[in-house]
């Protein structure tokens, strides 16, 4: 049974969210205080993760780069009422896999936990521990570690940002399609998902700064080359 770790902090959404849920045959525990969070999910286990952002005592952004340090595979879906850019960036930025605006239906946050629980599930075409590490340029890619190195410094990865940067590695000096990018990565090519997209690719291209001869290009109509000089 899959577990799923949910924190939020309006009882009345949460016993909603919670028996929701359970009557779809997930095992669910749910914290309402996020400074009671690591210690539940080092105990509990969970397959997932399911955070509000506004707690009280630790904000979900913060439980989220912690449960990512502890667990760096782990899929984490934020609920939040902030839809800025901004915003967006900061979850995935705390090493989210997936951001749900609030309100949502029961319908969406299921498909969603469903979709991460696939993709991570899921055994690539070209299984990642064909190569240990890729250079990249003067950046070293390890996709086993969902990290990045450059120098002394390494970045952690969400497994969506791995998994973006494993499909442009596999594509190097070539144009990929918006829509295979979005297929592989999400499941599908909605809006949403789209828009999410590109802040994915922000996202990497600032973790690539630092090497001038790696760039991700954008095709317009088309969809992104990577080119690795």
């Amino acid at each position: 049974m899959t577990k799923v770790l949910y924190v939020e902090d309006e009882p009345f959404l949460g016993k909603i969210v919670k028996e929701s849920l359970e009557s779809r045959d997930f095992e669910v525990l749910m914290i309402t205080d996020g400074a009671k969070v690591i210690a539940a999910f080092q105990q509990y286990e969970p397959h997932i993760c399911v955070l509000d952002v506004m707690l009280p005592n630790k904000d979900g952004f913060t439980l989220g780069k912690e449960i990512r340090d502890l667990k760096p595979g782990i899929p984490i879906i934020f609920l939040t009422a902030k839809t800025q850019t901004q915003d967006l960036l900061k979850g995935f930025e705390s090493g989210g896999n997936d951001y749900i605006k609030k309100p949502f239906s029961m319908e969406e946050l299921i498909v969603r936990i469903e979709n991460l629980l696939q993709l991570v599930n899921a055994k690539p075409k070209t299984p990642l521990s064909s190569q240990e590490s890729i250079q990249l340029g003067r950046y070293t890619f390890w996709p086993l570690k969902y990290e990045l190195q450059f120098g002394e410094e390494a970045r952690k990865l969400s497994h969506r940002e791995a998994t973006l940067l494993q499909i442009f590695v596999d594509h190097r000096n070539q144009s990929v399609q918006r829509k295979d990018i979005l297929q592989q990565v999400w499941g599908d090519d909605s809006t949403f998902n789209s828009r999410n997209l590109d802040v994915y690719i922000t996202k990497l291209r600032n973790y690539l700064k630092g090497d001038p001869d790696l760039q991700i290009v954008t095709l317009k109509g088309v969809g992104y080359h990577f080119v690795v000089g």
